[in-house]
């Protein structure tokens, strides 16, 4: 004999409605979880950026401290340090704002 129509329907509304909750519904749905994987993995970029410019760091220090040529190529091109007997030469670039033709004296007459 076959089994009346509401009590099966009822029964597939309540398994649907239960998976929607499981899915959807509650304080962590999957939505959330996948906004939560996304964020996780932006977080770990920038981890490890973050290392790698530590270890750039680190090793620049390194060299600071244990390399008289960084330290001198430093002080020579940061601060213009010269040795004894070494002329300095600086090239600047002209200003332009005080180069700069003054237009209205060089305007011909009307």
């Amino acid at each position: 004999m076959r089994r009346p129509l509401i009590p099966r329907l009822m029964l597939a509304a309540a398994l649907l409605l239960a998976l929607y909750f499981a899915l959807l519904g509650g304080e962590y749905s999957l939505f959330d979880l996948r906004r939560a994987e996304a964020d996780l993995e932006t977080r770990r970029a920038a981890i490890g950026v973050a290392r790698g410019e530590v270890d750039s760091l680190n090793a620049r220090i390194h060299a600071l401290r244990h390399d008289d040529d960084a330290l001198e190529r430093i002080a020579r091109e940061r601060y213009g340090f010269i040795r004894d007997g070494e002329t300095l030469y600086r090239i600047a670039e002209p200003d332009t704002a005080s180069s700069a033709p003054d237009t209205a004296s060089s305007a011909p007459p009307r």
